[in-house]
């Protein structure tokens, strides 16, 4: 075999997340590295047909635990992932932020106003939007593995639309609080649904670059938003009505036509990606060989991958995740690192709109912030996957986001427009960790149940904050919003603490299980390796990485 070749796994080795083959020896566990195992080869290969007795016999023989490949043909794979599936994905979720951002636009041009309410009103529902948004990503990840998330997703897209057009029939509070509650019911789930989806089809060493991508997808949607809204506000009084009623249905319209699409277009794994409608890829993405290559990766990367499509989230699955420690962790890290961030994104053009610029401008300058978020997520992303660093890349994004918020506090109302506008360009680029924060849980979490569960639990708490944070900039601190950018320095610095906290607690138990493990004797070790699967990323085997 020569070196360009990527070995099989050996077939009494313990397997890993992240593609690292760990051996017997518990010394070598100590740095990190998730144990999966133990799983033999023809474990391995039973469980497979099992898994595809239902299918076409051509796909039965996919997965090959002795197959040897190139990182060449390995590369060719993830790039057909990656231009014809990854580029889907990013498509949903641009689509998805250009709504969750048309609300501050709207909010800029005047829809309180219009409507017979105060930046207080948007603030309470925003509040009802976090509270229903949170029930329904709980909801969607289970939901999306029931159902499919290649069905699940355009479905949740198509419904999100037609409450997008909605937007333009309200004319009163009630109007508006009935299509938030309703747009957040409606988009939910599509983001634990999508971690799902994804993480079949990549190895968790490839996901936060991915995530990163996912993320920072958004923030483009949001400068491609700001444009849209300089444009688009302009329509104002067209047809009797008012710009930003334009904005919700040019956006709702798209939508619709983008969730079409995907019903004929997502595949439901590696082995089904020819088209459901048309004769555009009837042949597949995929020839054989790379079909087999696709599915072995991943399996080899993390053998519960291969339950997947059989694999329901039990009772047991959500008291694991409810119950683990480390879980909580990064969800109290979600949800106080982005706090500062839902008061900044809603009213970002109207932050800007106070620097003395017009609404058309104040929503184009949003474009640079956002772009630039994208630039510098997508680097961190990329470094933190490059040199499997966790923690010390989240802490760099928590102290820029400091930073930029010390700057707007500290900057006095008699600066020029350039300099308030700098301050807040420093605060709204920041990295933003939720997708690092996301993947260094992902590849801690053992299971595909509780995995699952970890994923709506954590999108869920990157949007229950709203709760608290929606009510940071409030009407009687504007317009430069001293008091709320107090409370946003607070957050930032507590956010600064729990990356370092959590690093040192994923250390502090590999540490522990490794003093135990070798203190176990050679019957106590086999009892552990039995376990092994049934405890996950509670067993004494199991490796943290950070």
């Amino acid at each position: 075999m020569t070196a360009e070749n990527i070995p099989p796994s050996p077939p009494d080795t313990l397997s890993s997340i992240g593609d690292k083959h760990i051996l017997s020896d518990p010394n070598a566990l100590e740095n990190g590295g998730s144990v999966i195992g133990p799983t033999k080869t023809e474990d391995l290969r039973s469980l497979y047909l099992e898994v595809l007795s239902r299918r076409g016999s051509s796909e039965q023989l996919l997965f090959d635990i002795d197959l040897e490949y190139t990182k060449e043909e390995e590369a060719k794979v993830v790039k057909i992932l990656d231009t014809r599936l990854f580029t889907a994905v990013l498509l949903s979720t641009f689509v998805l932020n250009v709504d969750r951002t048309n609300i501050s636009n709207a909010v800029s041009a005047g829809l309180p106003a219009d409507l017979g309410f105060t930046i207080d009103t948007v603030n309470s529902a925003n509040q009802v939007y976090a509270a229903i948004f949170t029930f329904s990503t709980l909801l969607g990840g289970i939901a999306g593995k029931r159902f499919g998330p290649q069905r699940f997703i355009p479905f949740l897209m198509f419904s999100w639309g037609l409450v997008t057009l909605a937007h333009a029939l309200i004319n009163n509070v009630g109007g508006y609080y009935t299509v938030r509650s309703f747009i957040a019911l409606t988009e939910g789930g599509v983001i634990p649904a999508t971690l799902i989806y994804l993480g079949t089809f990549y190895k968790s060493t490839e996901l936060v670059t991915r995530l990163s991508w996912f993320w920072g997808i958004q923030s483009i949607a949001s400068a491609v938003s700001g444009l849209m809204a300089a444009g688009l506000l302009q329509l104002d009084g067209v047809r009797g009505l008012e710009g930003w009623k334009w904005l919700f249905i040019v956006d709702g319209i798209f939508t619709l036509l983008v969730a079409v699409w995907l019903v004929a277009y997502l595949p439901g794994d590696v082995t089904r990606t020819r088209g459901r409608w048309t004769k555009y890829s009837s042949k597949g993405w995929f020839d054989q060989r790379q079909q087999t290559i696709a599915v072995t990766r991943t399996i080899r990367d993390d053998p519960t991958k291969i339950k997947y499509l059989t694999t329901r989230v039990s009772w047991n699955d959500l008291k694991d995740a409810l119950t683990d420690r480390f879980v909580w962790g990064h969800l109290i890290l979600t949800m106080i690192s982005l706090t500062p961030g839902t008061p900044l994104q809603t009213y970002l053009p109207t932050v800007i709109k106070t620097f003395n610029y017009s609404t058309f401008v104040a929503n184009a300058l949003t474009a640079p912030i956002y772009v630039l978020q994208c630039i510098s997520m997508v680097l961190l992303g990329w470094h933190s996957d490059r040199t499997g660093d966790r923690a010390f890349h989240g802490l760099f994004g928590a102290v820029w986001f400091l930073v930029g918020f010390i700057l707007l506090r500290a900057l006095p109302a008699t600066s020029g427009k350039g300099a308030r506008y700098v301050g807040a360009l420093v605060a709204g680029s920041w990295p933003q960790t939720h997708s690092l924060n996301i993947g260094w849980m992902t590849e801690n979490t053992a299971g595909v149940g509780k995995r699952t569960v970890a994923s709506g639990l954590i999108i869920g708490a990157a949007n229950i904050y709203a709760l608290w944070s929606s009510q940071i900039y409030r009407s009687d601190d504007s317009p430069l919003f001293r008091r709320g950018n107090d409370i946003n320095i607070a957050f930032c610095a507590a956010a600064v603490v729990l990356w370092l906290l959590l690093k040192w607690q994923y250390v502090h138990a590999n540490r522990t299980r490794a003093e135990r493990t070798l203190a176990l004797s050679e019957d106590e070790r086999r009892e552990v390796e039995a376990r092994m699967e049934v405890d996950g990323s509670r067993g004494l085997l199991f490796r943290f990485t950070h």
